[in-house]
């Protein structure tokens, strides 16, 4: 579990344990529903992380749009809701070359234009193999989600599959492949991250 499931749970924890000794035990259940909700939200479960040349999901949730980039690659975007698991992991191994927030709007982050126009976090990562192009993964706030968390800094390491960060309550993962990745998943396919194969290297056909 992330840490802040256990600061969510045990805040509603306590609040619903003093609204019922106060006042009385049903109107503490709102409070303690919400306890066990930030505890289920906040999970963090084992993946295994496939081997090869491949780039796994960053995110658990439904593929709702694939778009070609003007390098000749794909934009894939991932929808989560409020009872998928929520944590970031990074597609491939490698070294985080640029981050950059954009403050934007808060609109349905499943919309197409919400790539461009929500509140967002981008990292581009720059594969060990110096023959692939750098990846982006954007980490979008939705309607819900109002507080996006990245545990990376520009000139960190990571590991393929391994957590990033994460965006609270309904959010939305974006991942920019170049040319030379051919795509494994379909719109509408439900992907877990870190453990999804989302793309291969063509080479490796």
């Amino acid at each position: 579990m992330v840490k802040d499931g256990i600061y969510y749970g045990l805040g509603f924890g306590l609040a619903a344990l003093a609204v019922g000794l106060i006042f009385s035990p049903p109107w503490a259940v709102p409070l303690a529903i919400l306890a066990a909700f930030c505890l289920y939200f906040f999970r963090d479960p084992h993946r295994e992380i496939p081997d090869g040349p491949v780039a796994v999901s960053p995110a658990d949730g439904v593929i709702v749009h694939i778009r070609d980039t003007p390098d000749g690659g794909n934009r894939v975007s991932i929808f989560l809701n409020v009872f998928d698991v929520h944590i970031n992991r990074s597609p491939i191994a490698g070294r985080i070359v640029e981050a950059e927030y954009n403050h934007g709007r808060f609109m349905m982050a499943h919309k197409a234009d919400a790539s461009e126009a929500n509140e967002r976090n981008a990292l581009t990562i720059e594969p060990d193999d110096p023959n692939l192009s750098p990846l982006k993964v954007t980490q979008i706030a939705g309607l819900v989600a109002r507080r996006i968390v990245c545990y990376k800094k520009v000139g960190d390491p990571v590991k393929k599959g391994e957590r990033f960060g994460l965006i609270k309550f309904g959010s939305r993962t974006d991942l920019h492949l170049g040319p030379e990745w051919r795509l494994e998943v379909i719109k509408g396919q439900r992907v877990a991250g870190g453990s999804s194969i989302i793309a291969r290297l063509e080479a490796a056909k």
